[in-house]
């Protein structure tokens, strides 16, 4: 009898497991397809010359130290280093203001939660065609302001080499700023209403609040919220691709887009894993230095 009940007892736990694999096996069987094969493919074709066309011609390491003497590559991650640095801090002060103004809202923070975030729910290609016109060379709506205070040459905007990355990062700012916003808004609910009520018996102003209260308890937030942000800016594509191809000439180039020019546009698929391979652990690396960092900035 008990070992009856014993087996019935298996039974029904390898039935729930198996219940359990076939519902992870679509996300399982995706993640293999589309993402690990892939990832290994595109390491094992970092080592050869290919087109796609002809036989693929072993060259060991040799995509990796030309990257290193191309121009284009060098262009593409200074670029993405200059669009990081100046995005990354835009961004994140940008979703805390956002969000430390929705917070002391009466009344209406559902609203001004959605209307923030909307740009993240929008696709990239219908923004982008809204900025083209914001940043028209001749008719921008921000060249008729400065005219109207009396700059007789605004500059150019995207079409021009010193503007171009400028307008990438205002535009990216503006996309994701809600998506901050609203990281920052789950946390500034988790802090306890009675931290300021004992510094305001203490006397403390609002400034001191922020810097005493608000900041610290943030601080784990703000270093999850930078480790996404410093990811999504060495990623940055769609804006490049939308508004300037890379341009003007290589004003714009960054190191995702580089990598798209080598494979889709030259057929140069081991340069272009290669170049992959090289952002993959650029990312790493800030990652983990980050990390490493955590205990002296991000409080528990």
């Amino acid at each position: 009898m008990l070992m009856k009940r014993s087996s019935g007892a298996g039974g029904n736990q390898l039935q729930k497991d198996i219940t359990g694999y076939a519902f992870l096996a679509p996300n399982l069987i995706g993640f293999l397809m589309f993402t690990l094969v892939p990832f290994v493919y595109s390491f094992y074709i970092s080592f050869f010359k290919w087109d796609a066309i002809t036989e693929m011609k072993f060259v060991g390491l040799n995509n990796y130290t030309k990257l290193f003497t191309d121009s284009g590559f060098l262009i593409s991650l200074k670029n993405t280093l200059y669009y990081t640095l100046v995005n990354v801090p835009m961004v994140m002060v940008c979703g805390m203001i956002l969000a430390l103004c929705v917070h002391k809202l009466p009344r209406g923070k559902s609203l001004f939660r959605t209307v923030y975030f909307l740009p993240n729910l929008v696709t990239v290609v219908s923004i982008a065609i809204v900025w083209q016109a914001l940043y028209h060379p001749t008719y921008s709506p921000f060249s008729m302001m400065l005219r109207a205070f009396g700059v007789s040459n605004p500059p150019k905007w995207v079409s021009d080499v010193r503007w171009a990355m400028p307008c990438i990062i205002i535009m990216s700012t503006w996309i994701n700023a809600g998506y901050y916003m609203v990281i920052y808004l789950a946390a500034l609910n988790n802090i306890p209403v009675s931290l300021y009520e004992a510094a305001s018996v203490d006397g403390a102003n609002a400034w001191q609040k922020f810097w005493s209260i608000t900041l610290p308890e943030l601080s784990p937030t703000i270093f999850f919220a930078t480790i996404i942000a410093v990811i999504n800016s060495f990623k940055v594509f769609d804006q490049v691709s939308l508004l300037t191809q890379g341009g003007p000439g290589r004003a714009t180039n960054v190191l995702v887009y580089y990598i798209y020019q080598q494979g889709f546009t030259y057929y140069r698929f081991g340069s272009a894993s290669a170049a992959a391979y090289i952002l993959f652990a650029l990312i790493l690396v800030v990652t983990v230095i980050q990390y490493r960092g955590q205990n002296k900035w991000a409080s528990a």
